[in-house]
């Protein structure tokens, strides 16, 4: 069956992810066998003790979620390939688009965990070096979340992060512009609520991490992906050319998440199925805020 597959980001993490899957499945065990060989005691505990166990707290690190949610992501994709399931296209919100672009083979899994886990690591230590947040903007158009951004900065940083789906857009700064966009919003009349996140991702924040991302990837063996995968900073699929792909990864730290966008750019549904690998069903949710033709089967258990 022809398969696109989506690819959650961080956020869609819970203890007990994966674990119904490696019981079960072989393919997804071995995988996260290698996993945790392959990051050693990096994580403090085994990646699997944290994505089975916990504690939250733990999980929740971005240090911690990032590879986690990667490593099961490509596991489950996997299995599914082994099951009858041909990609034909991929896509990943944010840390998902690495799982897209292993899963098309322009990575190799070992290379792909050890960039998200240090790119996790850039990303905790950029937001514990400047306060920052993010504020989820509901029900409201884009270009008035884009002007409440703009009239709460007030000379500090404050932009849209993320398009996730028609009214559904979050923004991030420094803590005190979200402080006064909370207050703006109210005002106004819009819904809005504090995302509990380690800081500012994908805005002028995330610049440090950026920069030490485009040196972990120089290193990085890259090739062109063997299916379409769509890019969160551009909302069409990844050039051919390694050195885009490794441009569009870096600037992805500190652009907006196109995902809105780019799932209107997918293919036509017709005969092609739409899967989110494991964990959780968040892709799955947004989907029907963009596109309700666009069926997404979950993949969270087996």
């Amino acid at each position: 069956m022809e398969t696109f597959l989506l690819c959650p980001g961080q956020g869609a993490q819970s203890i007990g992810m994966g674990r119904v899957w490696s019981e079960t499945d072989a393919t997804v065990r071995d995988t996260l066998s290698e996993a945790n060989t392959i990051l050693g005691d990096q994580l403090g505990q085994s990646l699997t003790t944290l994505c089975f166990e916990g504690p939250t707290e733990a999980l929740n690190q971005t240090n911690v979620a990032q590879p986690a949610l990667f490593a099961i992501g490509v596991a489950v994709w996997r299995a599914l390939a082994e099951q009858g399931h041909q990609l034909s296209g991929a896509a990943g919100l944010s840390l998902g688009e690495y799982t897209a672009l292993v899963a098309a083979g322009a990575m190799d899994f070992g290379d792909g965990l050890q960039v998200v886990a240090e790119r996790g690591r850039l990303m905790q230590e950029a937001a514990l070096a400047r306060a920052g947040g993010m504020v989820a903007v509901i029900g409201a158009e884009d270009d008035v979340v884009a002007q409440l951004a703009s009239d709460a900065a007030d000379g500090a940083v404050l932009s849209c992060a993320n398009f996730n789906a028609p009214g559904q857009v979050v923004i991030a700064g420094d803590a005190e512009a979200c402080d006064r966009a909370e207050a703006l919003a109210a005002e106004r009349g819009l819904r809005c609520s504090r995302l509990s996140v380690a800081g500012a991702f994908h805005s002028e924040h995330m610049a440090p991490a950026a920069d030490g991302l485009a040196k972990v990837l120089e290193s990085v063996d890259l090739r062109p992906p063997s299916v379409p995968v769509w890019s969160n900073v551009t909302a069409q699929p990844h050039s051919s050319e390694t050195s885009s792909i490794r441009a569009n990864l870096v600037a992805q730290l500190t652009s907006p998440v196109r995902w809105a966008e780019s799932c209107q750019n997918f293919p036509a549904a017709g005969t092609l199925e739409f899967h989110e690998s494991a964990p959780g069903t968040v892709l799955r949710g947004l989907m029907r805020r963009i596109d309700r033709e666009r069926k997404v089967t979950s993949h969270a258990e087996p």
